[in-house]
């Protein structure tokens, strides 16, 4: 078992390896070479036959959340990494070919990404700016920004493995936005955004992954269960420092069945593809200790909401039903061959990209399609939104 997860943590690291060399050209590509590789890029082919079902827009819930604050991984970065010297970074095409004007602007999909469709259905706004983006404006300061990096996680290590922003710099960049927001409107306005508006945590994956079964190989030293145990106390640790700071209301997201991912399946799913059962027992495990901390880390906290948002269960059954959602493929991803591509891995030079996205339900081997994400977030939105204050 041992030898076989030892080849398994080298492969990881060769893909890693690969991105790594790929980044080494992609990683200065400048905003006025977005735009031009955008315009080279070839519209996709039509679809042929009918397409899935169109996707009704998102209709804000009736909730007075003034402010929307992401915290965490790819999952929910909207332009962070854009700047940062890592292979971790998607500011080029065919990424964000179906955004707004066709732009590459940071997002780990063709579109928009979770933390977009989750403060449109909440009713704070339809797109959520990085808050490293230069071009920020006034407004996204009162109503909400994303400190997430692609690649980041609980365990320090993790984010070193990528070179992206670790999560307690994340905690470093909302203090700081907060002193900036006080300024603006003075402590007793910025503590009520605090206190109505919502912190959203996404993070755990790449620690499974990377960190873990990957080029961190954390196998080695330490077992599943006590390794989830320490990722389950580094997000209370982390929530408890966002509430310092300010935060309330603090919804948790756990680990969505990695093992189902294409790139999971490419390493350890065998000739079918299956998913890695062994990984999605990990995310499975993360999750459950993680909900046990937050009920009693909400306990301990006065006036704390801090809510753990199940995403396992609804990534699973969208899985498990995907023609109902009008998904055609779910084991590769539309960038390339769908099996390994991620990151500089799927660029303007990938020899194709699928013509019928909308079938996908991964954009790359490891992020979901904008259509995905849509649907994903609305089905948590109604679920949880009557946990919200």
């Amino acid at each position: 078992m041992k030898q076989y997860r030892l080849i398994h943590s080298r492969l990881v690291g060769f893909v890693f390896f690969l991105l790594s060399s790929f980044s080494i050209f992609f990683v200065t590509t400048t905003h006025s070479q977005v735009i031009h590789h955008r315009r080279l890029w070839p519209r996709p082919l039509p679809e042929s036959g009918p397409g899935p079902p169109p996707e009704p827009s998102p209709t804000p819930h009736n909730k007075t959340i003034p402010a929307v604050f992401f915290l965490g991984d790819s999952i929910i970065d909207t332009g962070n990494n854009n700047n940062l010297s890592t292979e971790m970074k998607c500011n080029f095409p065919p990424y964000g070919k179906d955004f707004p004007l066709g732009v590459a602007t940071g997002r780990f999909s063709n579109g928009k990404v979770a933390s977009d469709y989750i403060s449109e259905y909440l009713g704070v706004k339809p797109i959520v700016p990085a808050y490293l983006d230069p071009n920020v404006q006034l407004e996204d300061l009162l109503t909400g920004v994303s400190f997430a990096s692609g690649g980041s996680g609980y365990n320090p290590l993790t984010p070193k493995l990528s070179s992206v922003t670790p999560m307690l710099d994340q905690l470093t960049y909302f203090q700081r936005h907060i002193a900036r927001v006080k300024k603006l409107i003075g402590k007793e306005e910025t503590d009520q955004l605090l206190v109505k508006g919502l912190s959203v945590v996404v993070a755990g994956s790449n620690d499974l992954v990377i960190t873990y079964y990957g080029q961190g190989a954390q196998w080695l030293k330490d077992d599943i269960n006590y390794y989830t145990s320490k990722m389950a106390n580094s997000a209370a640790s982390f929530v408890m420092q966002l509430y310092e700071y300010g935060a309330r209301q603090i919804a948790v997201l756990g680990t969505p069945p990695l093992g189902c991912v294409p790139l999971q399946r490419t390493l350890k799913g065998g000739l079918h593809r299956d998913c890695a059962e062994d990984v999605n027992y990990a995310s499975q495990l993360f999750n459950a200790k993680l909900s046990i901390t937050l009920d009693q880390l909400t306990k301990t906290l006065p006036n704390s909401n801090i809510i753990y948002i199940d995403i396992y269960s609804a990534f699973s059954h969208i899985i498990e039903n995907a023609a109902d959602y009008g998904f055609e493929e779910i084991k590769k991803g539309c960038c390339g061959t769908g099996f390994v591509e991620v990151g500089p891995l799927c660029n303007r030079f990938t020899p194709f990209v699928c013509s019928n996205v909308s079938a996908y339900m991964f954009w790359d081997s490891f992020h979901p399609t904008q259509r995905f994400y849509k649907i994903l977030t609305k089905i948590l939105v109604e679920k949880y939104i009557h946990k919200l204050n």
